[in-house]
C-alpha cells in the first residue's frame, strides 16, 4: 500500500495514476497530521510526501517523518510534477527498495550460512576429538558417533542449500515496469 500525502486537488488524479502504475492501494492524507496517524496505525511500502507540505510545516513534517518506519520516502513536487513524473519516480524508489530489500535477504543469508558453517565445522572436530578419547565407554562411543553423523547430513543439508549465487527477480515485469530515462 502506498500513502500519498499532499493537499492537492489533484490528489485524487495522482492517486488513481499511482494505483494504475504500481499496482497498490493508495490512501491519501490530506495533511500532515492524518500522515502521522496513518502511519502510526499500518507500515506502507512508499510515502509519496508532497514538497509543498513539508516547506509549509517544517516541524509537522518532521514529526510524520519519525514515523515512516520501513516505508521508503519519495518526495514530490505536485506543483510543478506532471502525472509521468510522479509514476516514474514512484516506480524507480520501488525499484529501489526491492533491490535493496534483496541485496540486504542475500547479505543475511550468506552470515548465516557461514556461521552455520563454522558451528558445525566446531561440532564436528569436538565430535570427532571425542570419539579418540581413551577409555570412551561403548554406549557414549555410540551415542558419539550417532551425533557426529548427523552433524555430518546437517552440514551436507547446509552445502546444498549454498549461499545465494546472485539476484532473483523479486517482481513480475507487469508489477513495475522499467523506468525510462529522463
Amino acid at each position: 500500500m502506498i500513502l500519498l500525502v499532499t493537499p492537492s486537488e489533484r490528489a485524487s488524479e495522482c492517486a488513481a495514476a499511482l494505483r494504475e502504475a504500481a499496482g497498490e492501494g493508495i490512501v491519501v492524507a490530506e495533511s500532515l497530521a492524518r500522515a502521522a496517524t496513518l502511519l502510526r496505525a499500518e507500515s506502507y511500502l512508499a510515502v509519496v510526501l508532497d514538497q509543498y507540505l513539508v516547506e509549509t510545516e517544517p516541524h509537522e513534517a518532521e514529526n510524520t517523518l519519525e514515523h515512516l518506519g520501513t516505508s521508503i520516502l519519495v518526495p514530490v513536487n505536485l506543483a510543478i510534477s506532471g502525472m509521468e513524473r510522479l509514476v516514474r519516480e514512484v516506480r524507480a524508489a520501488l525499484q529501489r527498495r526491492q533491490r535493496e530489500e534483496l541485496r540486504a535477504r542475500q547479505a543475511a543469508i550468506v552470515r548465516l550460512h557461514s556461521e552455520l558453517n563454522g558451528t558445525i565445522t566446531a561440532l564436528l572436530l569436538s565430535s570427532e576429538l571425542a570419539l579418540e578419547t581413551a577409555g570412551l565407554p561403548a554406549a557414549a562411543a555410540e551415542k558419539l558417533r550417532a551425533v557426529h553423523e548427523l552433524v555430518k547430513k546437517l552440514r551436507g543439508q547446509l552445502e546444498g542449500a549454498g549461499p545465494p549465487e546472485g539476484p532473483e527477480p523479486v517482481c513480475s515485469p507487469r508489477a513495475l515496469p522499467e523506468v525510462m530515462p529522463m
